[in-house]
């Protein structure tokens, strides 16, 4: 086996359009884990909204990893344990909450499988809740109950008022903080250096694993570091452009089975060396 472990994005990747794993995605990631092959789950999501898809996929059983926050928290699945996590300093969460005090914006974190909110709660809110499976707890003053470590906070809004506050809050915690878009309307915020190709080389020395051996797919602006760093770099047919144009190869979309198309490419090719592209 050329590949030795495969890194997935959930949404617009691993999961389809209704956010499920299909019965051959399925079966091609549990046919590949059975060869000796690790996954990982590698997303924007809580470590509570990744959980169920990594019981389909029985990552516990066959040693496989969680990559939660974008990265800022790894989880062996097999031992149930962290295996490196960052958080962000406590300070900076009264700043923010004071810098969006004025704008019509939530902001949220995460609480074993809660997400707690503050300043608003609004229809953005409410598809991150429904999109993790969490339950939606909202609290008048956000910054004095959030007194635990955080791996990261997300402002939701209308996005013209997210790029605003991109720019307001990236050049303010420049050096210090990751500010980005994962989607239009929600804005991540995370410690400086977190990255799901920082974490995922992070993972492979401790597996020991070469990272030629590695694959990673996805169809978003923050996969593209981990599908540039990986030894076959993945992207969704339903990928945004730059990310294609980061990608070795295009695998068909989310909706058509992308992955289990890749995987039994990989199967009948062995070492898939018709499909590589130039890295840009």
């Amino acid at each position: 086996m050329r590949y030795r472990i495969i890194a997935l994005d959930l949404d617009g990747t691993l999961t389809n359009s209704e956010k499920i794993i299909t019965a051959e995605t399925q079966r091609r990631l549990i046919e590949f884990q059975r060869a000796g092959g690790k996954v990982v789950l590698a997303s924007g999501r809580p470590t509570h909204g990744i959980s169920g898809h990594a019981e389909t996929l029985r990552l516990s059983e066959f040693g496989g990893y969680i990559l939660a926050y974008n990265g800022g928290c790894v989880i062996d699945c097999r031992k149930n344990r962290i295996m490196f996590q960052q958080t962000l300093p406590m300070d900076v969460i009264p700043e923010i909450c004071d810098i969006i005090k004025d704008y019509p914006v939530g902001i949220n974190t995460y609480e074993d499988d809660c997400i707690i909110d503050g300043n608003q709660v609004n229809k953005y809110t409410e598809i991150e809740a429904r999109i993790n499976g969490m339950k939606l707890k909202f609290v008048e003053n956000f910054p004095e109950y959030v007194s635990f470590d955080v791996n990261k906070c997300l402002l939701q809004g209308e996005p013209e008022v997210i790029l605003e506050l991109e720019k307001i809050l990236s050049e303010k915690y420049k050096g210090r903080l990751g500010i980005f878009k994962s989607e239009a309307y929600f804005l991540e915020i995370v410690p400086e250096g977190v990255d799901k190709a920082l974490s995922l080389d992070r993972l492979l020395r401790m597996a020991d694993i070469p990272t030629e051996r590695c694959i990673a797919c996805g169809d978003g602006f923050n996969d593209i570091s981990m599908i540039r760093y990986a030894g076959l770099g993945v992207a969704m047919q339903n990928a945004k452009e730059p990310v294609k144009e980061a990608a070795d190869y295009i695998t068909l979309s989310n909706d058509e089975d992308g992955i289990a198309h890749l995987l039994k490419k990989l199967r009948s090719s062995r070492e898939l060396p018709l499909f590589k592209r130039n890295r840009v």
